[in-house]
């Protein structure tokens, strides 16, 4: 890093501190603007598809939304407090570990994470109507996390050529 670089980004940093200051809530939400949009997008889908006939088209695609918006969230969250080491959809660990297996635990974390809530969602769908009103949107929750546990995998060790997430350009 450059002499001017590091001067950019000292400012940065100075402004993003007056700015907390100045703003604190507004910058608060405006720092999780893209969290609260996605938890504000699933709750509307929810509540559209409770109000509506999942036997229509409507119904049917407010079921498919939930599940995919429920992607996009947990994607968002997850990918904001969980690591993933080598996985370019994740953050990145802090160098310092604690211990060997709090260190595993703490770098896989996000896999741990989807992997665990996924296997509430599969315990859930099984004792559920695939058919019924819900346990087709709990089935399609299921392949959503199955989809973004797979592309947190990929992304560890495959590129994609031109690709800002892929780690090797």
């Amino acid at each position: 890093m450059n002499e001017l670089e590091k001067a950019q980004l000292q400012i940065r940093c100075q402004n993003k501190t007056q700015m907390k200051k100045k703003h604190g809530l507004k910058y608060q939400l405006y720092e999780h603007s893209m969290s609260l949009a996605s938890v504000a997008i699933v709750a509307f889908w929810i509540i559209a598809y409770s109000k509506s006939d999942p036997n229509t088209h409507w119904g049917s695609f407010f079921g498919n939304a939930i599940a995919d918006w429920s992607g996009v969230l947990v994607t968002v969250i997850a990918t904001k407090y969980f690591y993933e080491l080598g996985s370019a959809e994740s953050r990145q660990p802090p160098k310092e570990m604690l211990s060997r297996i709090g260190g595993l635990l703490h770098r896989h974390s996000l896999s741990l994470f989807l992997i665990v809530t996924g296997i509430g969602w599969v315990v859930l769908f099984v004792h559920m109507n695939p058919q019924a009103r819900w346990g087709e949107v709990v089935g399609n929750i299921v392949s959503e996390w199955t989809q973004t546990f797979g592309m947190v995998i990929l992304t560890k060790k495959l590129v994609e050529r031109h690709s800002k997430e892929s780690h090797r350009q």
